[in-house]
């Protein structure tokens, strides 16, 4: 036996017990006369004392030559510490060691195993399992299975199956780039690996199964950012026999559920935005809400002047700071700089202070009165202490800039607090959205959304202008799950493929085997599926999913620790059918 007691659990009434604990040397304090330890194990730390008076120099020579994360085994007795540590919950008592076994000498950590460490990210994900012995990660990962049980439960609970579905598949259209794999039986022939389990889950609802979950990993060959890894986790769930608000009560009540139980507030009943109106009053289809700054168009109150960057623009719109008025010139400037990043790519930014004194300053007096700027501050609501700012261009672009400002400055402002939930559908999204390189229409969702009833005619007149049955549910300002009413008739899922471009034989080829599913009796169906790294980073605080994965990949996609992806042996190529005259062992 290793232990009788892990090293959190051990409390004053095991006072006088005899005990045996297993873990790492977190670190030691040497006062010569006089050694402590603190050992920690998944569960927490304890405190491990050795004296002049208790313990032999021997086994204290012994214990002063063990480094940090050195894996040992001491057995001692239980006593009370005359100096308490309130900061944790073993911190009542020590153990006088008797005896130390070293199950494991360490080498000296590349960095610190604290709290706060001093390692950057790219040495932590190097030494991974390392990082994972800290708390922060530890209690992330612990936080990711709370989460996961919880869902599971909940599902459970409302009549949902899970079931598994496979993971080497055929590559298909969907989106982003597939992750392919070679087939050693079928030389010259690939699997992909799944971007999501779409289709299988739609037919599990041809078969009948009515109410299908599964937390499944997925894939996508696509660019990376804080929130996005090529392999993910998704709460993946389908629905028979229901509509778009069936599908939205559901969901919304396992939204609910999750924040009640880990953060005690109830949300209330989600709001619903169309995606014309996220667009229009936040510039993006995932607005955070938890703050105000909504766009106010100028165009009317803007371009009457002989101001002509305005007077040539698509679009001018503009928000209300709250509290903002006391910015410096340098503030501002900085600001200005800001949205004139690549990332951002506006050309300049127009100011207005309203003052305390209900006056007003602006970048652009000479061009406008005060009567002018105080409509301006009307339609935006602004009140005095407020800043206005003002951006323009063509329609698409300006949103956009205008949102990225709007979530820079509520980030200056701090009114993005981790511990308000804001949840928010969006419904009504486009079917179609147009390439603007290739001039060709794609699926916005996926090829299998239901365009919104009575629609379905306007494909071949307007297509932008269809409504799809889509929705997603936002949260905080990030997307944490989306999904739609699916086609579940053959010829209407036949047309919608000759709208996205697909000859005939070509969606048979792709999808026949789905259509081929339809003329079965396939039910109305629906569902949704969230990303479960993104709505545990969010629930946990954080934006960034890094933290909430074991082994992440770096923003290259790689991962550094086991140095993947790699090349492989010459002999492995050739046996897989695959060219090998360009590709050597050598090349990465």
């Amino acid at each position: 036996m290793y232990r009788s007691h892990n090293c959190g659990e051990l409390r004053v009434s095991n006072c006088g017990q005899k005990v045996k604990l297993s873990g790492w040397i977190q670190k030691s304090r040497d006062k010569g006369f006089m050694i402590w330890i603190d050992l920690r194990d998944r569960y927490g730390i304890t405190q491990l004392i050795l004296d002049s008076e208790r313990s032999s120099a021997e086994l204290i020579e012994k214990l002063r030559e063990l480094g940090r994360e050195t894996v040992i085994q001491v057995e001692g007795e239980v006593v009370e510490r005359s100096a308490k540590n309130q900061n944790i919950p073993t911190g009542d008592i020590e153990i006088v060691v008797e005896t130390v076994e070293v199950l494991n000498q360490a080498k000296l950590p590349p960095f610190t195993i604290e709290d706060q460490t001093d390692g950057g990210e790219e040495l932590r994900m190097k030494y991974r399992y390392l990082d994972i012995r800290r708390n922060p990660v530890k209690k992330a990962l612990m936080f990711r299975h709370q989460v996961s049980m919880m869902v599971r439960n909940y599902l459970s609970e409302q009549d949902f199956v899970e079931v598994e579905t496979p993971y080497l598949i055929k590559s298909t259209p969907e989106g982003a780039r597939d992750f392919v794999v070679p087939s050693r039986m079928n030389q010259g022939q690939f699997y992909a690996l799944p971007q999501s389990p779409q289709t299988f889950k739609q037919l599990l609802m041809v078969g009948g199964l009515d109410r299908y979950f599964q937390i499944v990993k997925c894939f996508r060959d696509e660019d990376l950012r804080a929130d996005r890894q090529p392999e993910f986790t998704q709460i993946d769930c389908e629905m028979s026999f229901v509509t778009q608000d069936d599908i939205l009560q559901v969901f919304e009540g396992l939204t609910s559920y999750l924040i009640k139980e880990i953060h005690g507030v109830t949300t209330g009943a989600f709001p619903r935005m169309t995606y014309d109106e996220a667009m229009k009053r936040y510039g993006n289809d995932k607005p955070d809400i938890r703050f105000g700054m909504e766009f106010a168009e100028l165009n009317s109150s803007a371009q009457h002047r002989d101001f002509g960057v305005f007077n040539s623009a698509e679009l001018v719109v503009a928000i209300a700071v709250p509290g903002a008025v006391e910015y410096t010139r340098k503030q501002i400037d900085a600001l200005i700089d800001w949205v004139k990043r690549p990332q951002v790519g506006a050309k300049g930014m127009v100011y207005v202070k309203c003052n305390e004194d209900g006056s007003y300053k602006s970048s652009v007096d000479k061009f406008y009165t005060q009567e002018d700027l105080a409509a301006w501050a009307e339609a935006c609501g602004a009140q005095q202490g407020d800043l206005i700012c003002v951006l323009s261009g063509d329609q698409k672009s300006t949103r956009t800039q205008m949102s990225a400002l709007r979530m820079e400055l509520a980030e200056q402002l701090n009114l993005r607090k981790a511990d308000e939930f804001a949840p928010l559908w969006v419904v009504d999204f486009p079917l179609l959205e147009l390439d603007e390189e290739t001039g060709v229409y794609h699926a916005m969702h996926h090829p299998f959304t239901s365009p919104k009833e009575g629609q379905m005619e306007l494909l071949d007149k307007d297509p932008a202008s269809v409504r799809a049955n889509a929705y997603d549910l936002v949260l905080n300002g990030n997307e944490i799950g989306g999904g739609s009413i699916r086609i579940h008739d053959k010829e209407v899922q036949k047309t919608m493929f000759k709208h996205l471009g697909f000859t005939e034989q070509e969606a048979q080829e792709q999808f026949g085997f789905l259509m081929n599913a339809f003329e079965y009796g396939a039910p109305p169906h629906g569902g949704i599926a969230f990303g479960l790294d993104r709505l545990v980073a969010i629930l946990g605080g954080q934006e960034s999913i890094r933290d909430f994965i074991a082994f992440p990949k770096n923003n290259a996609g790689r991962d550094v620790m086991i140095d993947a992806p790699a090349a492989v042996d010459a002999a492995q190529l050739e046996e897989l059918g695959l060219n090998i005259t360009n590709i050597s062992a050598d090349e990465s």
